[in-house]
């Protein structure tokens, strides 16, 4: 009893110390300009799908093991300290090329084929860049997660029935983040040689939302191709493989389809 009361301060005091931390960064990303109603570019080549980016990690072990809950640990307490902790890595993550998504660059927040939309408390839908959207995203997520009556820090303090819907509003969020950060930065990601980094952030973001359903697969089913590889043990290589068959293209259609959320 004394080591799980241990062990369940220390995670509360850890995610009010990342609260903390994350603020200044947040002060410093600003808005860029508004989008002006283009339509996204047809859908290109995924870099980020070819193996000399996908075989790159900064772990090489399950993160099913990562995600288990423990036994100790009451859900909530879990729930809260992943999501706290994602939030700031996404947030970091993204930040390295933040420079580059800019009103111009980036006039719509899309990925693949889906444009996001950002709706406010009042439920208005808001055609914003990607900057502006991720500067939304970020902000609502600082505000939730230093709540005390949301994230409580101090042992003793319940949770609020509406937690778990939270944490899953956050977490669909978050995901949007990472999809435009494979769909348009991809590049920029490479350069900096960060692909390892994201791609060990992304398949442990995804294996989590999976293991304890907070984020609908309808909603991440657009990165299905890349959750695929990366949270997919390798098969043992073959002793003499056959010649893989060419990829058929897509049609025009899957192309050329935008979805707007």
């Amino acid at each position: 009893m004394q080591r799980a009361r241990e062990d369940l301060d220390s995670l509360r005091v850890g995610r009010k110390a990342m609260g903390q931390r994350n603020t200044g960064m947040m002060e410093k990303r600003k808005s860029k300009t508004k989008p002006n109603g283009k339509k996204p570019p047809p859908e290109e080549k995924k870099q980020y799908l070819e193996l000399e980016y996908t075989k790159i990690r900064v772990v090489d072990f399950d993160l099913k093991e990562l995600v288990v809950l423990p036994r100790e640990i009451d859900l909530n307490e879990w729930l809260a300290s992943n999501t706290t902790t994602f939030f700031n890595l996404i947030n970091l993550q993204y930040s390295t090329i933040s420079e580059f998504c800019t009103g111009d660059t980036c006039q719509a927040m899309n990925a693949c084929n889906t444009i996001y939309y950002w709706y406010d408390e009042r439920g208005k839908k808001t055609k914003c860049t990607a900057p502006q959207y991720v500067d939304f995203v970020m902000s609502l997520c600082q505000k939730l997660v230093t709540d005390e009556e949301i994230f409580p820090t101090k042992y003793g303090k319940e949770f609020p029935n509406s937690f778990e819907s939270l944490v899953k509003k956050i977490c669909r969020y978050l995901f949007h983040v990472l999809a435009h950060l494979y769909w348009a930065h991809f590049k920029e990601t490479v350069a900096l040689e960060l692909q390892g980094h994201l791609n060990t952030l992304y398949a442990h973001f995804i294996v989590f939302v999976r293991e304890f359903n907070l984020v609908d697969p309808k909603e991440t089913c657009i990165m299905d191709d890349l959750s695929e590889v990366l949270c997919t043990p390798a098969p043992p290589p073959a002793p003499a493989p056959a010649p893989s068959a060419p990829a058929s293209a897509p049609s025009p259609s899957s192309q050329n389809h935008v979805t707007e959320r």
